[in-house]
């Protein structure tokens, strides 16, 4: 592959090729058509407008030129940060204010009669890069006044009033990898002639390239960081239901559905384990889905991924639910189950994402659901009870253009409760972070991602970990790990309508109780034998099983609950037995004092 096939194919996997739905006439010189109603940005053309920048900017930056750099989306701000502090330009965000640099003669500095204010800078920038120019147009008529050379992103919707200002425009969609990818050359571009200068005094330049590494921009986003951003900062769904049906028939549901359950003693697949009333979790996924297509009147279609050790019994499930857009296939490779040897945020670049998307693509069921206006995919890697689909979150990803977005939690509760909301997101480390099993992926960039030649694990790892991420609550994870977790979803705890999991409205405790279970009870069949009926435990905070022990009718269990039976004694908890705040450790305890 040549060097220039490389830095397209960079441009490609950061989606700089997506356009606006309509293209202005001035923009089609840098254009090459359109797919789905969507402007398709030539790639070359973006590459020859980088250039010119970047050469434009390095020329200044050898006259020791002053820079101005624009930007108001939160999402960008940390890579704008990171990429100041490595080029050594203080980030100056005083030109909020309005006729900041057409009153640049004019005194900045004022005295109140409590503090004094600073206003900025005296001296009118050299450039001006505006990473989103369509919401500055103020800076640009400003910039314009002064004549003042503007580096900025444009789209294929800008108008020309606009785009006429601009003196080196970069077409590209503003996605946040693009952004990064703008804001890494920028960088080096800054370091070459810095080092260049230093050189040319005869410093000393052995250190620059050490600098330059350990100043990259790409710390915050491939060493162990991704971008996370509050679920409760998201803007709310369209209200009108029209709005809401054409937002939802933008999503696909695609589930991997090729783990075992024999972690529990069952031989099929794990999502056919009754959760409650007969339902199974691949019951509750379809019912989900076909109570918004009923509700909404939209059509979102249950893609399921299937090995060959869980395609037969997945179609026996899918015979009660003829006539739902519903499809199964085959992946031609095993589905290797690793949660055991590798870390749990590692589990999303299993090798058979690759495969299950090669298969959307040669099939032609990509094609086909691109041509039906679909534009994203929820992918569900686990049994998680919670996965509904969110009309807020596809609008925030539609909106923002945003390319992989995972749903994700803090890793222990002492963060959780630590954690306060920041509505304008930041970057957080992995390994503070659980996550859920549950991605959204542009359809766009998976049809860019098989055009690859490079499709492969690695490549796919290497797509992930350009992803940002949502913290979503508790309410949104709901998993289906072990027999504990039955307990929980088939106790009193929580019910579900048209597959939506709802917690009892009479549990005060915001947390789920937890819930630990002996070896005793693993297996499924042994699990579902050993209970009469399921506990009550909407007043439960922790219980522990251990020993053979066998539940009654109508048990309520509330508080902290310990039940230790020893080697060789069975114990019975009786019918109708009230156990709060109880350790119990022989038969006689059950009726004894506290």
């Amino acid at each position: 592959m040549t060097i220039h096939a490389a830095v397209i194919q960079k441009l490609l996997s950061t989606n700089a090729h997506l356009g606006r739905r309509v293209a202005a006439h001035h923009f089609k010189i840098y254009s090459c058509g359109s797919r789905n109603a969507m402007t398709i940005i030539d790639s070359d053309k973006t590459l020859i407008c980088l250039r010119n920048a970047c050469n434009f900017m390095g020329n200044l930056v050898r006259l020791k030129g002053r820079f101005l750099f624009v930007n108001t989306n939160t999402l960008f701000d940390e890579i704008i940060e990171e990429m100041t502090k490595a080029i050594g330009i203080k980030n100056d965000k005083s030109w909020r204010l309005g006729g900041f640099l057409t009153n640049s003669s004019s005194p900045k500095k004022f005295r109140g009669r409590n503090k004094k204010l600073n206003l900025g800078a005296i001296h009118a920038p050299d450039c001006v890069v505006i990473f989103d120019t369509e919401r500055k147009s103020s800076v640009i008529l400003e910039a314009e006044r002064l004549q003042v050379p503007i580096v900025g992103l444009v789209d294929s919707s800008m108008p020309w009033e606009t785009y006429k200002k601009i003196t080196y425009p970069v077409p590209a969609n503003d996605s946040v990898q693009f952004v990064y990818l703008f804001c890494n050359l920028i960088t080096k571009t800054f370091l070459y002639e810095q080092r260049k200068m230093k050189a040319a005094q005869g410093a000393d330049d052995s250190t620059a390239g050490t600098r330059e590494d350990d100043l990259q921009i790409e710390t915050a986003s491939k060493r162990g960081k991704i971008f996370v951003l509050p679920y409760e900062s998201l803007q709310p769904a369209p209200e009108d239901v029209s709005d809401l049906k054409q937002l939802l028939d933008k999503a696909v549901v695609l589930k991997f559905n090729g783990r075992l359950g024999t972690n529990m003693g069952l031989n099929g697949p794990k999502s056919t384990i009754e959760v409650q009333n007969g339902m199974t979790c691949l019951d509750l996924v379809i019912n989900q889905i076909e109570s918004l297509n009923a509700k909404y009147g939209c059509n979102i279609p249950l893609l399921l991924a299937n090995t060959v050790n869980t395609h037969d019994s997945t179609l026996k499930v899918l015979q009660q639910h003829t006539n739902k857009n519903i499809h199964a296939f085959l992946q031609s490779e095993e589905y290797e189950d690793d949660s055991d040897e590798a870390p749990h945020q590692d589990r999303m670049y299993a090798s058979s994402h690759s495969e299950v998307y090669l298969s959307l693509k040669n099939s032609g069921k990509l094609d086909v659901l691109l041509s039906q206006g679909k534009e994203y995919i929820l992918v569900l890697n686990s049994d998680n009870l919670a996965q509904v689909i969110e009309p807020k979150i596809i609008s925030h990803l539609v909106q923002n253009n945003i390319e992989t977005c995972m749903e994700v939690m803090p890793a222990s509760s002492d963060l959780e409760v630590k954690e306060v909301p920041s509505h304008e997101g930041k970057y957080e480390s992995k390994e503070n972070l659980k996550f859920t099993d549950t991605v959204w992926v542009s359809m766009n960039s998976i049809e860019s991602l098989m055009h690859s030649s490079l499709v492969e694990s690695s490549a796919i790892s290497e797509f992930f970990d350009q992803a940002s991420a949502i913290s979503v609550p508790k309410s949104r994870y709901l998993p289906v790990e072990a027999t504990s977790d039955l307990l929980l979803y088939q106790s009193d705890l929580y019910s579900f309508d048209e597959g939506i999991p709802t917690r009892s409205s009479a549990r005060t405790n915001p947390a789920d109780p937890l819930i630990e279970l002996g070896p005793e009870f693993a297996d499924v069949t042994e699990f579902h034998g050993r209970f009469k009926s399921m506990p009550s435990i909407i007043e439960l905070d922790a219980l522990e099983v251990t020993g053979d022990v066998w539940f009654g009718s109508d048990v309520t269990l509330k508080g902290k609950v310990s039940i230790h039976a020893r080697p060789d004694v069975k114990m019975v908890i009786p019918d109708g037995a009230v156990l709060e705040n109880r350790m119990i450790t022989r038969p006689r305890d059950i009726e004894g004092p506290l």
